[in-house]
């Protein structure tokens, strides 16, 4: 049973650090526009905001967070939206309150889940440590939306480790969302961490394979990038059709981004 200390720990740090960036920031600041189309720097946190509280619920009172689902399944292609959009419209000071309580209190709750627990979600029960490795990566991945409306580039640490290997897992979690059959076999992932050594997943000996720099893989399963402008390379076609499909969040398929233009 893994101990999710060190994952809660890391989205602590993760969050403390996308803290830092908007924490001084002037309302105009806060109505920037992100590279996601309708929502401004405030709509991000206010979607941290949301999410944070939704796994909250999922943690310490599964009816309610029943009802949130069925919210989501009655109006599954805004509900999401949605929520943003109500927390945006807070003044920035109050936002800025509501996003620190909640992951605070989230937390807590998560560090004093019982061990072996499982939690409701969107998608397939969570444990402590998926939980929080999911609160990462949304944290991780709207903090890069909203340093790119900033114009601030944000080093890639190796808190990006939870970010892959919850990448890697969704894998079949992507074909399915897509109506596709995942393949039958695992596939083999090398990837080359941010201090230079290298994260594998999968049988060394598998003949199908992803290669390429952690962060641009963390940037394809968050869909923050789009494949054509990442370094990654697939050998055999079901690897390869998984980095066109390749999503790390629960929910329908995402657009992405489209590919820069006058890039590869």
């Amino acid at each position: 049973m893994a101990d999710p200390t060190p994952v809660i720990d890391d989205l602590r740090a993760e969050s403390e650090e996308l803290d830092l960036l908007v924490a001084e920031l002037s309302a105009e600041q806060w109505a920037l526009p992100t590279p996601a189309p309708g929502w401004t720097l405030a709509h991000q946190i206010a979607h941290l905001a949301w999410t944070d509280r939704s796994a909250l619920l999922a943690v310490t009172d599964a009816d309610a967070f029943r009802a949130l689902v069925e919210k989501a399944l009655a109006a599954p292609d805004s509900f999401v939206d949605e929520g943003a959009e109500e927390g945006a419209r807070l003044v920035p000071a109050e936002l800025l309150s509501a996003w620190r309580e909640g992951r605070t209190v989230l937390d807590q709750a998560l560090r004093a889940a019982p061990p072996g627990a499982r939690f409701p979600w969107y998608g397939p029960p969570m444990s402590a440590a998926s939980m929080a490795t999911a609160r990462l990566m949304e944290t991780w991945a709207h903090g890069l939306d909203i340093a790119d409306a900033l114009g601030v580039v944000r080093p890639p640490t190796d808190r990006l480790r939870h970010v892959a290997r919850l990448g890697v897992r969704t894998r079949d979690f992507a074909y399915s969302v897509h109506q596709l059959t995942p393949p039958a076999e695992e596939f083999r992932v090398e990837l080359a961490a941010p201090t230079g050594e290298t994260w594998a997943y999968g049988p060394e000996n598998a003949p199908q394979r992803v290669t390429g720099p952690a962060l641009d893989f963390c940037l394809l399963v968050t869909q923050r990038a789009h494949r054509a402008d990442l370094g990654l390379t697939a050998v055999g076609p079901d690897a390869d059709r998984w980095l066109d499909i390749a999503q790390a969040f629960a929910g329908p398929p995402g657009d992405g981004r489209p590919p820069k233009e006058g890039e590869r």
